[in-house]
């Protein structure tokens, strides 16, 4: 269990959230799902809700709406990665073959944010924390714990964001063709080659895990709210994991932890 009270620091991934067609239904499901509190939040923030637990802020939810001549978002969820300066972030993505596809923009006082593709085709976030630093909880059940790299091109991911951000890939123990991704020897992430069990065309992503207690049992919630699985519920040495989809298509993971059990 995990309460933060510091930054994160540059590179970590700090934040998650999810674009969904219809917000108030996406709320409804993770929160009875995940046991998190949330609303639509106020118009001057576009109505995105940040979703709590425990009275912590854990993950935020926006209604993906067309801007201007942009289509509508896809319904996923986006992980962002932590640092110190927007700007000269945005800088070392593009420098090192990444494409922003949203220019560094203030959100309020809370932070500033941009959003890009590394050259694999994953898509992220990237956060530099003003008044808002990112997840308030972290590492207990209802809460991140871990954000994995799925990618079509591990050689090419792994040279970007060492030079976009300093993460450092390490061969996972007892894991073939898994590596972590570390910030100062602390590992924050994973990176592993698509996993088999995705269709052949899905693209490189960033797949966002949720802790639960009971992976079985999210499963079946999920199930029987309309949502699906994409992988169903296995065991490894971190703990007991499953692949779901919400019932609107975001696709997220769980897992019930082994030092849980």
């Amino acid at each position: 269990m995990s309460d933060v009270t510091t930054p994160y620091p540059p590179g970590t991934p700090c934040w998650v959230d999810l674009s969904a067609p219809d917000q108030q239904a996406a709320i409804d499901f993770y929160c009875d799902l995940l046991g998190w509190t949330g609303e639509i939040g106020p118009p001057e923030v576009g109505g995105y809700a940040v979703c709590q637990l425990n009275g912590k802020p854990v993950a935020g939810i926006m209604a993906a709406v067309a801007m201007g001549d942009q289509p509508a978002p896809p319904t996923v969820w986006t992980t962002y990665l932590s640092c110190t300066d927007a700007e000269a972030a945005q800088r070392s993505v593009e420098s090192a073959g990444g494409t922003v596809l949203m220019p560094v923009m203030d959100v309020m006082t809370l932070g500033r944010m941009f959003i890009a593709a590394d050259p694999t085709g994953a898509v992220f976030g990237v956060w530099q924390p003003v008044d808002f630093r990112g997840a308030g909880a972290v590492n207990e059940p209802g809460a991140l714990i871990w954000n994995e790299l799925n990618t079509t091109d591990r050689s090419a991911a792994s040279a970007f964001y060492r030079a976009a951000f300093g993460l450092e890939p390490a061969a996972a123990e007892g894991v073939e063709h898994y590596d972590t991704l570390q910030v100062a020897g602390h590992p924050v992430g994973g990176m592993q080659p698509m996993p088999e069990h995705l269709p052949a065309d899905t693209p490189s992503h960033w797949l966002t895990y949720f802790a639960v207690t009971d992976a079985d049992a999210a499963v079946t919630k999920t199930n029987k709210a309309g949502g699906g699985v994409v992988l169903e519920p296995f065991d490894m040495f971190a703990g007991r994991i499953a692949v779901l989809a919400d019932p609107q298509g975001a696709v997220f993971a769980v897992i019930h932890p082994k030092s849980e059990a």
